[in-house]
């Protein structure tokens, strides 16, 4: 079955979301029709990537979520080209009066001078460390960091500053960073998780149409445990009736390359995410539209999303223990998540040429 158009006269080859509605702050709705008249005059023009520097007062994103493992993240970008059609960070593009389908993944923000922010905010005397994590929002390494670099500037601060960090990708581009990341390891600072949610090549173009193939995914964790930096497997989201059968293969050959680690979140559908995953379904997977939806709902509820911390990640009711006892059984028999790696924090210091910086500018 072909994809319904995205928007009139615009070709959307290669995206996740079907369609460009407005966020929810939005006053006023328009939506777009193809009526016939002038179609032969008005080809489809590709829907380009746009970028805009933001300029940001701080970098580090603060949080209290009892449900998340990190108090404070870094996010070097605003939407994401990777265009996966469940992230659960498509409603914040709302905020900035985008929508978060096509534009989320078309209309780009970067933080250009996060490098320096963060050098800043660590070297405040205030200032209690702790593990930073990278990527909590949206992908650091989608395809504009190739040549922005945004977030090899901020690693190479860390890296300075002997800073605990972890980060998440779904980019086998993170290995181009391994001269920060293997020294950081030594030391005992640096945790990586991939995010490995198909095997299935098909699935996963269309799922994440511009996320690394899986098997680069799986490629990138063996290089990076082979240089000896401690990884990480996320099977995540676990899609009842779509994915979810792949857990045990994708955590055994995770393990198989030296992964160490392992965490799944089940689908997360809030705000305007539940509409366009279920416009996603129906035209990728109109065959079981119907059934992912029943068993999502079946974990949360009756409802598309349940937003209570603790159920969130997990979901509830015997579908989701189900999912919660296969992945806990498998990580068992691949010898996964046997001991945790912790960062330190006792290395920590200002370097002597951020003090300088900061005593030029006091």
């Amino acid at each position: 079955m072909s994809r319904a158009p995205h928007k009139v006269g615009v070709e959307a080859h290669g995206r996740g979301a079907i369609t460009n509605a407005g966020g929810r702050y939005e006053t006023q709705v328009s939506e777009a029709f193809d009526d016939g008249w002038g179609e032969d005059d008005e080809p489809s023009r590709p829907l380009r990537t746009e970028l805009t520097a933001e300029k940001a007062k701080v970098i580090l994103s603060r949080n209290d979520s009892p449900d998340i493992g990190f108090d404070r993240s870094i996010n070097p970008y605003r939407g994401c080209e990777h265009g996966c059609i469940y992230c659960y960070a498509r409603p914040a593009h709302a905020y900035m009066g985008l929508s978060p389908g096509l534009d989320f993944e078309s209309k780009l923000f970067f933080k250009p001078d996060a490098a320096k922010l963060l050098e800043k905010e660590l070297s405040r005397k205030n200032y209690a460390v702790d593990r930073v994590h990278i990527g909590g929002n949206t992908d650091p390494y989608q395809p504009t960091e190739r040549k922005l670099q945004i977030t090899r500037g901020v690693l190479q601060v860390l890296d300075r500053f002997n800073h605990p960090t972890s980060l998440i990708t779904k980019s086998a581009l993170v290995v181009r960073d391994l001269d920060i990341l293997a020294p950081m390891a030594q030391r005992g600072l640096v945790k990586v998780f991939i995010s490995v949610t198909t095997l299935d090549r098909k699935l996963a173009r269309q799922m994440e149409p511009r996320a690394s193939t899986p098997e680069r995914r799986i490629w990138a964790l063996k290089t990076l445990a082979a240089a000896g930096v401690p990884t990480g497997v996320g099977f995540a989201p676990a899609i009842p009736g779509l994915n979810d059968h792949e857990m045990e293969r994708v955590l055994e050959r995770a393990a198989g390359v030296g992964v160490q680690e392992a965490m799944f979140v089940v689908l997360r559908l809030p705000l305007e995410i539940k509409d366009l995953f279920r416009e996603w379904l129906e035209a990728e997977r109109p065959d079981a539209a119907k059934k992912v939806m029943s068993l999502v709902r079946q974990m949360r509820g009756g409802k598309d999303y349940d937003a209570v911390w603790g159920q969130r990640m997990r979901g509830q009711g015997p579908i989701a223990d189900l999912l919660s006892r296969r992945f806990q059984v498998a990580c068992t028999r691949y010898g996964l998540n046997q001991t945790r790696f912790l960062q330190r924090s006792d290395l920590f210091r200002v370097p002597q040429s951020a003090r300088t910086q900061l005593d030029l500018f006091g």
